[in-house]
């Protein structure tokens, strides 16, 4: 049975440790048929104003702008052997302003949360101005944290997102 939380702070220590764990993210877009598609994918993430936000350094390829643009809706979930998972059901965007793009390429390269990220650098050498370079900001409406153990399960909703 799912427990619902008023704040993401009391599931934020349990969310920042299964991503610590998993790291990469499996990212589920719809195309206009409401066909989904998977691809993993490595996002990081920061808390700002008390609610997660996530960043993803992409490419982006056709097939992503495409199902993006026709709907924003996303879902990442993380999973590990140990059946312990995340699941974040969000709006991505394009960020295209030059600070957004500074910014994930700086969460990156800090590795946010800690031990989650990479240097860019080795996929786009011309750093965040890389023509190649881009960057989804992931507002999450909907997280849960499901420990594996006990098949617990903890949901938080963003009431302003929802």
């Amino acid at each position: 049975m799912a427990t619902r939380v008023e704040s993401f702070s009391e599931i934020e220590e349990a969310f920042n440790a299964y991503i610590q764990d998993i790291v990469y993210a499996t990212m589920i877009t719809v195309d206009r048929a409401a066909r989904p598609r998977a691809r993993v994918l490595l996002p990081v993430w920061e808390v700002v104003d008390g609610k997660p936000v996530g960043w993803l350094a992409a490419y982006k390829t056709p097939v992503k702008a495409a199902h993006l643009a026709g709907n924003p809706h996303t879902t990442y979930a993380y999973w590990s052997p140990r059946q312990n998972a995340v699941f974040v059901d969000s709006v991505s965007t394009w960020a295209e302003d030059r600070e957004s793009r500074e910014h994930a390429w700086d969460l990156y390269r800090r590795r946010s949360p800690a031990g989650v990220g990479y240097d860019p650098a080795g996929y786009w050498r011309g750093g965040p101005e890389d023509p190649a370079y881009h960057a989804l900001r992931i507002e999450p409406w909907r997280v849960q944290v499901l420990r594996g153990s006990d098949l617990s399960s903890r949901i938080w909703t963003d009431g302003d997102r929802r």
